[in-house]
């Protein structure tokens, strides 16, 4: 984007003024704006696009910078390379704690600035569930999840209420929530929010693939409990559906994929099979989930993407994780001799991922379905798209979950399907009879999306950069704004105010500082401490949170597993939180510590 001096100037100051109480909280400087346009470019660089103001817009955008850059910096990036498991599961572990922490505390100071009757409520996060490489006991990543509330006090304090309502009280759902939100007038943005994706990668050193994903939406999303599974997915762009519609052929997840492959030579007259690209999760570990989708598409002749294949942006694909990004890919283009290639997307990714890309659809001109699986995914997409469908109230639920075992299961494996589905449904989960749109997650159908990107690392389906070292103390971060009005890509470049180690203090949690060693006795205690420790808790080990009436939390350290945080560490925390609660009662006294 070419700008005169003058504007260029002009524009960094705009920035720096609306972004200020962010840049302050992390101890940055704004030294420079630059902006590219993809689709919708708007008569001046800070007209907004989006159903927020250009102020609020500004703040999402630096929130998912400085998130980026300093997950990057202070996040341990590399540091699992070649180590045991449980020892990259720390690491991962304390990456997933910088990001949120960054994102959390960002949002906390962007939401300053919400007009009085607004308010930001986490309604999806990305780290709820162990993953490929983790067992249960190892616990859930930290995270901003479900019932997170961003706003004014006031407000906040209100919400919060109804949403310990919505955990706690059986006869509070959705939509006794969604009509309290309507009388008291306050107006509800929903979020979906992954602070660090590709956490492996990131943890491994991998030079492509981390970012941070913030979706914000007008509405909160149709959900009533904290949820993680996994969710097959198929995407295509919109023209391919409207023509199998014409001929009365249904496409979704659901549909064979021949049937996909013949709407593809209907819409694209003449395109070779071979220049049909899918790309789904890889390696052998998902040959059992995935060898079935596979062979469909391999018995067709298409391409399915392997790690290393050079997409059209010139970066090079990966299919061992990452199933969001993928989705900016999707749609034709041309090569070098005129012929048609389209690339898609297929497969299944974890819930966040998946409600994440899915809403992206209207602003990428695509079509997407998903279908909801277990947390365990240890049949076949065959079958598994089937399980989440059983009735776990009928008689014979053990017997039809055996059909689609096609073996004989015991009744604790029974009885695990079950809850699985019963969980999915009292968070109320979309749970239609054949596929789920992403209008099925808002309930006024009439919805809008602002999509926040932020990358560590190079992005290859993008083509945008990861954070750039320019001196000792100046980085650039790039970002991606999406909206079904325009998009575009902003870099800026961030100046650190302070030196290496004071600067580290800046994005460490609070209670992650005290374990490593420093003396919270000495430190000037401030009334935000309380804030900061209690979303510290629900960020670290929100498993081992109750919530009771009034406010007031439970920690219970004995659902804390000792992979999150050793004994040795929770022992120092025990001791922080006593400490807090005896020496300042009043600030701490929504705390609750058994004895």
């Amino acid at each position: 984007m070419n700008l005169s001096d003058r504007e260029r100037r002009d524009l960094i100051a705009q920035w720096a003024f609306d972004t200020r109480s962010i840049l302050g909280r992390m101890h940055l400087w704004l030294e420079n704006v630059e902006m590219e346009w993809f689709r919708g470019k708007q008569p001046t660089e800070l007209h907004h696009i989006g159903f927020m103001d250009g102020r609020m817009e500004r703040l999402m955008t630096m929130t998912a910078a400085v998130t980026a850059l300093g997950t990057q910096l202070f996040g341990r990036y590399g540091e699992g390379k070649g180590k045991s498991k449980k020892e990259l599961n720390r690491v991962k572990k304390d990456g997933d704690a910088i990001s949120a922490y960054a994102m959390s505390e960002s949002l906390w100071y962007a939401t300053r600035q919400l007009p009085e009757n607004h308010a930001v409520l986490v309604c999806m996060g990305e780290g709820l569930m162990p993953k490929v490489g983790e067992t249960k006991e190892m616990g859930s990543n930290p995270q901003l999840g479900f019932g997170r509330v961003y706003a004014r006090p006031q407000v906040a304090k209100w919400l919060d209420s109804c949403v310990a309502r919505l955990l706690n009280e059986e006869k509070y759902g959705w939509d006794e929530f969604r009509q309290d939100i309507k009388i008291s007038g306050v107006t509800v943005w929903g979020a979906a929010i992954d602070t660090l994706e590709n956490t492996s990668r990131f943890a491994k050193g991998k030079p492509t693939g981390p970012l941070t994903v913030l979706h914000l939406f007008n509405q909160p999303l149709h959900i009533t409990k904290p949820y993680e599974a996994y969710m097959g997915n198929l995407f295509l762009p919109v023209e391919v559906v409207r023509k199998a519609e014409e001929h009365s052929v249904l496409l979704d997840f659901m549909t064979p994929r021949k049937k996909v492959v013949e709407a593809l030579e209907a819409t694209y007259p003449g395109i070779q099979r071979k220049h049909i690209h899918v790309w789904t999760l890889g390696g052998e570990s998902r040959t059992k989930r995935l060898g079935w989708l596979w062979k469909q598409w391999e018995d067709l002749g298409v391409h399915l993407v392997e790690d290393g294949w050079t997409l059209p942006t010139k970066g090079k694909a990966f299919s061992d994780s990452g199933t969001y990004a993928p989705t900016y890919l999707v749609g034709t283009w041309k090569d070098k001799d005129n012929e048609t290639h389209i690339f898609l997307l297929d497969g299944y990714a974890a819930s966040a991922e998946a409600m994440q890309a899915v809403s992206l659809t209207p602003a990428l001109d695509l079509d997407g379905t998903l279908v909801t699986f277990t947390s365990k995914f240890e049949l076949s997409i065959e079958k598994e798209q089937h399980v989440m469908q059983l009735d776990p109230d009928h008689p014979e639920f053990k017997q039809n979950l055996e059909k689609l075992f096609q073996k004989s299961v015991d009744q604790e494996t029974a009885d695990t399907y079950r809850d699985m589905i019963m969980e999915a449904r009292e968070a109320e989960m979309p749970s239609n009879p054949r596929v789920i749109r992403a209008d099925d997650f808002f309930p006024e159908k009439k919805w809008e999306v602002m999509a926040f990107s932020g990358y560590m690392c190079d992005d290859p389906y993008t083509g945008a950069s990861g954070v750039e070292r320019i001196n000792e103390k100046s980085y650039k971060v790039t970002t991606r704004i999406s909206t079904p009005r325009a998009g575009k890509r902003i870099t800026f470049t961030l100046r650190l105010m302070e030196e290496p180690e004071e600067q580290r203090l800046v994005f460490n949690p609070l209670l992650i500082r005290f374990i490593y060693g420093e003396d919270f006795r000495a430190r000037p205690v401030k009334i935000s401490d309380s804030g900061r420790i209690r979303n510290e808790l629900q960020t670290l080990c929100s498993e081992a949170l109750e919530y009771q009436g009034g406010g007031k939390i439970r920690v219970h350290f004995d659902k804390i597993p000792p992979e999150v945080i050793s004994l040795k560490d929770q022992k120092v925390l025990r001791e922080v939180l006593h400490w807090y609660k005896k020496h300042h009662p009043l600030w701490f006294r929504w705390l609750e510590i058994p004895s």
